[in-house]
């Protein structure tokens, strides 16, 4: 990696929101494209960008529910994009080039999760090809405009879920092996990061610096939505009341508390001249031990990103 995998003490914390985050930051003449932008952490994610005076393209395969969940928010500018389907994101991207714009924060931050078996019109599995594919594309395709930013940042919205796969390069897309939708997903994540890394090393020169990151746990969005009611309720995210609280000890988040790394690897100066590394909680994570089950990134992963 070329920055250390060690905590920098930003400074903010498990709490932070990202409207916390974004304070005092001028974003004034930069653009940022959020995938997911209409929805779950992915809004918070806009709002903040946009109040700091960025220019937000929010791409989406439903413009019209993705302009009804933006509303009132000034600044957005709606495309059409569906990550599963490769001639979508070479239209986007050709589109956004043909602007001469520059592209000054890539935030991959769309995704699904614990999808039934199912695969895209090439045959790959699709939590692979959405959370993973879909962005590796579009990053590829929109390299030229992030290069000509003269400093730009790719923010890779990973998981904790991390864990639960490497990269199963011998069979990506469970044509020989059972499939499991958490070793997908958790497969899936570790490309996320994956691609952070990797798009670090080749940009750095060119000014191009990318993040992989944990936005924690946020069950209150239509990311749970394959999720069955005994696995959303394991893991209780209101109170008997049916208000939405946090709790550290399950890595629970608000919503704007979930959007606020994504935010933080985007836009602080904290961490200019730095990239490739794995962040939660507005911070660049410690590593742990393999076995660890507490925050951080375990040993046996940052091995297998080398």
């Amino acid at each position: 990696m070329s920055t250390a995998q060690v905590p920098i003490h930003s400074g903010f914390g498990y709490l932070a929101t990202a409207a916390e985050v974004i304070q005092g930051c001028d974003l004034s003449g930069k653009i940022a494209i959020v995938t997911g932008g209409a929805s779950g952490i992915g809004v918070e994610t806009t709002r903040a960008l946009a109040s700091a005076g960025a220019h937000v393209i929010v791409p989406a395969r439903d413009e019209a529910k993705a302009r009804k969940a933006l509303h009132g928010i000034d600044g957005i500018e709606l495309a059409m994009l569906d990550l599963a389907d490769p001639a979508s994101i070479t239209a986007f991207a050709k589109k956004f080039r043909a602007s001469r714009r520059p592209l000054h924060m890539l935030v991959n931050n769309a995704g699904v999760m614990f999808t039934p078996f199912g695969r895209d019109n090439r045959g790959y599995e699709t939590q692979f090809a959405t959370n993973y594919l879909g962005h590796f594309q579009m990053t590829v395709q929109l390299w030229p405009a992030l290069r000509d930013a003269n400093g730009a940042r790719i923010v890779s919205v990973s998981s904790r879920g991390h864990r639960f796969s490497p990269m199963d390069f011998d069979d990506p897309h469970f044509d020989r092996r059972a499939y499991d939708k958490f070793v997908a997903y958790g497969q899936s994540k570790t490309a996320s990061v994956l691609i952070a890394v990797a798009a670090d090393a080749r940009g750095k020169d060119d000014g191009i610096r990318a993040f992989a990151l944990h936005p924690g746990r946020i069950l209150a969005t239509n990311l749970s939505r394959h999720m069955s009611e005994a696995e959303v309720s394991a893991v209780p995210v209101a109170d008997e009341r049916g208000q939405p609280f946090t709790d550290p000890a399950n890595y629970v988040k608000s919503i704007e508390q979930g959007a606020a790394t994504n935010v933080w690897c985007a836009t602080s100066s904290q961490l200019d001249g730095k990239g490739g590394v794995y962040c939660e909680d507005c911070d660049i994570a410690s590593v742990v031990p393999t076995n660890s089950q507490g925050r951080g990134w375990p040993s046996q992963c940052r091995g297998h990103l080398r």
